[in-house]
């Protein structure tokens, strides 16, 4: 292979940032045309498609996961060589950022994030991602991922953290709801009533899914979903139950009226955190929303 053309590690690091060549373009100040000849050049040099494109988007092939993570730490070396770390306006930058987060945690982050940052950083933007928890740490490390948020205790330790907030489970309801009429929420009513199940909450979750099979709720689920954003709409109807962490109830409840009731079976609390990957460790948008976050939401009660 001929020296490589650090301007094409840029291209194929905003394409694998961006999946698409007309965001990639922007990223790094090309026209489209420009992008597709140099994603020709890259094609050529590596002996490989290294983006094919598809209905979800620009997706990376085999060798570009396997090049991803070198390519992007060896232009964190020559940027760091060279002195290029660039300062961060937070007033005026339109940096674009990926977080991970899953709907949950979008329900209740998002509506307080969004609000600073449009008083603080009007032209940042954001893309939040949902993506199996298994392969947060390989998106991390290639720059595909910028900043996960939420319960994640399987991410490898060289994943950095800061702890936000403790977080429990409760139960809810439609507000006149049979269950609870007359006092707490016992163990007996949850047991015997039907349950709406969500899975998308990421395997930190497993235990509360796990604690529930082995009390035998398991039989009980009459649905079983990926996400939560259908779930007040079915529960408001029907006197199927849900149990969801502290805050998401509590967003929902304001909006819709519902009850919630505290969780009749001990499943331990856990921590919400922020987490990036070392080599971004100090650039300088990420730090700064780290640090917007931290500040929002860290030791919230």
């Amino acid at each position: 292979m001929s020296a490589p053309d650090l301007n094409l590690l840029l291209v194929f690091e905003a394409l694998f940032r961006q999946g698409s060549v007309t965001r990639a373009a922007a990223q790094v100040g090309l026209s489209q045309s420009a992008m597709s000849s140099a994603l020709g050049r890259l094609r050529a040099q590596f002996g490989d498609p290294l983006f094919v494109k598809t209905r979800s988007g620009m997706l990376p092939t085999p060798r570009a996961l396997e090049l991803a993570p070198a390519l992007t730490e060896a232009l964190a070396m020559v940027r760091g060589a060279m002195g290029k770390r660039e300062a961060f306006d937070p007033a005026s930058s339109s940096r674009s950022l990926r977080v991970y987060m899953t709907d949950v945690g979008e329900t209740v982050l998002l509506p307080t994030l969004m609000t600073y940052l449009e008083k603080h950083s009007p032209s940042i933007r954001l893309e939040t991602a949902q993506l199996p928890a298994a392969d947060l740490p390989l998106r991390m490390e290639s720059g595909e991922i910028d900043i996960a948020v939420g319960y994640l205790p399987q991410l490898p330790e060289k994943i950095r953290r800061a702890r936000l907030f403790e977080e429990h489970y409760v139960c809810l309801t439609r507000p006149d709801h049979p269950l609870g009429r007359k006092g707490p929420l016992t163990l007996k009513e949850f047991l015997a009533a039907r349950h709406v199940l969500i899975a998308s909450m990421g395997s930190g979750h497993q235990v509360l899914e796990r604690t529930l099979a082995e009390r035998g709720v398991h039989d009980n689920v009459a649905l079983r979903l990926p996400h939560f954003i259908v779930v007040p709409l079915v529960i408001a109807n029907t006197d199927l139950i849900v149990t969801v962490p502290s805050r998401v109830a509590a967003v929902t409840a304001r909006l819709m009226k519902f009850k919630v009731h505290p969780l009749p079976i001990p499943i331990p609390s856990f921590d919400v955190s922020v987490f990036w990957h070392e080599r971004v460790e100090n650039d300088g948008a990420n730090r700064w929303l780290r640090a917007a976050m931290v500040e929002l939401f860290a030791n919230e009660r």
